[in-house]
Order: structure tokens, then sequence, then C-alpha cells
């Protein structure tokens, strides 16, 4: 006797659902019961959040390795170049961190406000594309939304 995909119920050979749960049961083939479905975690996001949430500083680049993992972007370009564009402007954000901000507390005479000055500029940025992701724009920065374009476009 066949059992429910999803609670372990015991069904019938022709049941299309469990009468249990309420799951609809595949027909099962050959090896048994049918692969699961990974569900997308994008799946209830609009193209247009999904932009923006790879904007967020500093957490921003979560959602933009989701979204290049999606199935549901995985067609649409734009929503690829915010996600790479929103990668790039993190490892901007890291060059700053662990690059830039040592050599400058190395310089002797410490109240250089560079590092503090990158921050703010990119935390700026990343307010600016947010915007501009909210209306569907691909404002292309420069050196990093170069890559992103090429990035998209690959697969």
């Amino acid at each position: 006797m066949p059992y429910c995909t999803r609670c372990g119920h015991q069904t019938q050979a022709q049941d299309a659902f469990c009468g249990n749960c309420g799951a609809h049961q595949g027909i099962a083939t050959g090896s048994g019961a049918p692969p699961p479905i990974t569900p997308d975690p994008f799946a209830g996001f609009s193209p247009r959040a999904a932009a923006i949430l790879c904007y967020i500083p500093v957490i921003g680049w979560i959602a933009a390795i989701i979204v290049l993992a999606s199935r549901k972007f995985k067609e649409n370009h734009l929503i690829r170049f915010h996600a790479f564009q929103g990668l790039y402007l993190f490892a901007a954000w890291l060059v700053v961190d662990w690059v830039i901000g040592p050599i400058v507390r190395a310089l002797p005479g410490h109240a250089h406000p560079t590092e503090v000055l990158l921050h703010a500029l990119l935390f700026a940025v990343s307010i600016f594309m947010m915007v501009k992701a909210s209306h569907d724009e691909a404002y292309v920065l420069p050196i990093i939304g170069e890559l992103a374009q090429r990035s998209a476009i690959e697969h």
C-alpha cells in the first residue's frame, strides 16, 4: 500500500490527494516517491523588492546570493544585474574595511578621516541604488556596474 509523501498516512494507489493532510500524491515512478520539490526562497517576492534587498548596506550580499541562486530570477537580467552590482558594492565595502582602513590607521597622525568618508560614500551609494532599484532603473555604477552588466549576461 502507498503512503502520503508529506505526512506518511496510508493512501490508496488511485488517490490523487491524501485523505489526512490533503497533499497532492504524485504517481510513483520506478524507484518510489517523486523527489521533493525545493522551495524557491524568492517565489513570493516581486522583482523590485528582490532588487532593493540586494543593496542593503553590509547584509545585502545575502539577498544577492539568494537572488542569483533563485529559479524565479534566472532569466531576469535586470534583477541579476542588481544582485551582481550589490555584491560588488559589498566587495568595495570589504576593501575599505580590510585594505584601506588598516593602511590609513598605520599612517602617523591618525587624524585621517579617509576610512569614515569612504564608508559614508558607500552607504550613500547603497541608498541611492535602493532608490534606483525601487524605480526599476538599471543605473550602472562606474567600474563595478560594468562588471555587473557582464556578469548578469553570463550564466
